[in-house]
């Protein structure tokens, strides 16, 4: 299986070639997408609400995300790996920031940071961070980390001004060498607009077909989200997959079903 790079997701824009993406967040996913071979794996600060069950990703910090980040890479060691720099690691200065992206790298394992780009003024700052050497993924549109500010999850980029503005700022991140885009939650047009409009690879997270590839979070994929976004689409039920299979060990406990037998005999274990 080739490894995935920034050079070969160039290669699949200019190919036409579709890219995948998928947010995780443990060992055991990266291990299944491995045998899959998608193209990268997004440890997203979304883990605030799949993982800790928290309303927003603003309490997500660095240290979270630097732990799951070196669980995902254990489990794929060869994948192509973004981390989210989470709240405030990207907006503050830019000394600062290289710092903190350089962690994900350096303890986390990551091949590259996402970065939510919310202001103009985040721009040069990302521009410091590819120039330090580290390879930075934009996101642009619905920015989950300012969810408040935008009065909820929300479609971005409706009116002309806001689609303008955000078709400006993808090409100034492009200029400031980012290598890739994500585009969440702005309609297919704006979508389509930018990705032609930028030699970068765009992936979409509800915007529509037009992109240079979609990326969905793996428990929305699998069915294990108690509620699925309108834009995703579960490929499998596994939340109740999951559900009879502990209701079959807890009835097999209750039961004396389970264990039939002393398990150290049955597999040798002295």
């Amino acid at each position: 299986m080739t490894r995935t790079t920034v050079v070969s997701l160039q290669h699949k824009k200019q190919s036409g070639i579709p890219i995948t993406l998928v947010t995780a967040y443990d060992y055991i996913m990266a291990q299944i997408l491995s045998a899959v071979g998608i193209d990268v794996v997004l440890v997203g600060d979304s883990l605030g609400n799949v993982f800790q069950g928290q309303p927003t990703t603003q309490s997500v910090t660095l240290d979270h995300m630097v732990y799951h980040t070196a669980a995902v890479r254990r489990g794929w060691p060869t994948g192509f790996i973004v981390a989210d720099m989470p709240f405030l690691t990207a907006t503050v200065s830019e000394a600062d920031a290289i710092q903190q992206a350089g962690r994900l790298l350096q303890e986390g394992g990551a091949d590259a940071v996402k970065i939510e780009v919310i202001s103009q003024r985040q721009i040069p700052i990302l521009g410091a961070i590819v120039a330090s050497g580290i390879p930075v993924m934009a996101h642009l549109g619905f920015t989950p980390q300012s969810v408040t500010q935008l009065g909820g999850y929300r479609v971005q980029g409706k009116t002309l001004e806001a689609a303008t503005q955000c078709c400006q700022w993808a090409i100034a991140c492009e200029d400031q060498g980012a290598f890739s885009l994500v585009l969440e939650l702005v309609p297919q047009s704006v979508a389509q607009s930018i990705t032609a409009s930028v030699a970068i690879p765009v992936i979409g997270v509800g915007a529509g077909s037009g992109c240079d590839g979609q990326g969905l979070v793996c428990t929305d994929i699998l069915g294990l989200s108690p509620q699925i976004p309108r834009f995703a689409k579960a490929y499998a039920n596994v939340r109740d997959t999951m559900t009879q299979a502990f209701t079959a060990f807890q009835s097999a406990v209750h039961g004396g079903m389970f264990p039939q037998s002393d398990p150290t005999k049955s597999r040798g274990v002295k």
